[in-house]
């Protein structure tokens, strides 16, 4: 019994030193932190720490700049070739085609120059004479441009519509697009 009463006092006595030192340890943190809030320096930016970073990015700034800047020219190249590849079109005319409907737009010139193609390569094929197979294909691009033009004004009017209006105005703009192609594919014999 006298060794337990030993051994209750040893482990209160360690008890008590690691409890002083906690709080020794605790206070001299608070005392820390009270001087560095009476400075300003509470928080991870501090005048010092700012000094130092402003010191690093005067050194470091002119090797690093001609890097980051080819850096950023070559991610907007790859970028902007990746979207003309995606819409169908050269990388100079990918600026004609933005927003939400730009893939519309595209397939509406790409329509419109296979419209001009066809009314240019009129050479007779077709049922019947030169003269009445040109004249339909005369009809035919004739009405197929205007309906392109009352397509690209109805990509453009959708623009500032709900999504959901929206969607409902692309898809059926892509129909009328597909039938279309269609019939110039038919009719370039393709």
């Amino acid at each position: 019994m006298a060794q337990r009463a030993k051994l209750d006092r040893k482990t209160a006595k360690t008890t008590a030193k690691s409890e002083k030192q906690k709080a020794k340890a605790t206070a001299k943190a608070e005392k820390a932190a009270a001087k560095a809030q009476k400075k300003g320096e509470h928080g991870r930016i501090t005048p010092g720490n700012t000094k130092k970073a402003v010191g690093v990015f005067k050194i470091v700034a002119p090797v690093l700049a001609p890097y980051i800047a080819k850096a950023a020219f070559t991610a907007r190249d790859g970028y902007d070739r990746m979207r003309a590849r995606r819409l169908g079109v050269p990388v100079g005319d990918l600026a004609r085609f933005s927003g939400r409907g730009a893939a519309l737009h595209a397939r509406i010139a790409g329509d419109a120059d296979a419209l001009q193609d066809l009314r240019t390569r009129t050479d007779g094929h077709g049922d019947g004479d030169s003269t009445t197979s040109q004249v339909n294909v005369e009809r035919f691009t004739d009405n197929a441009e205007k309906r392109l033009g009352q397509l690209t004004s109805a990509v453009r009017a959708a623009e500032r519509m709900p999504s959901s209006r929206r969607r409902a105005a692309h898809r059926s703009v892509a129909g009328e697009l597909s039938r279309i192609e269609d019939d110039i594919m038919r009719r370039l014999e393709l």
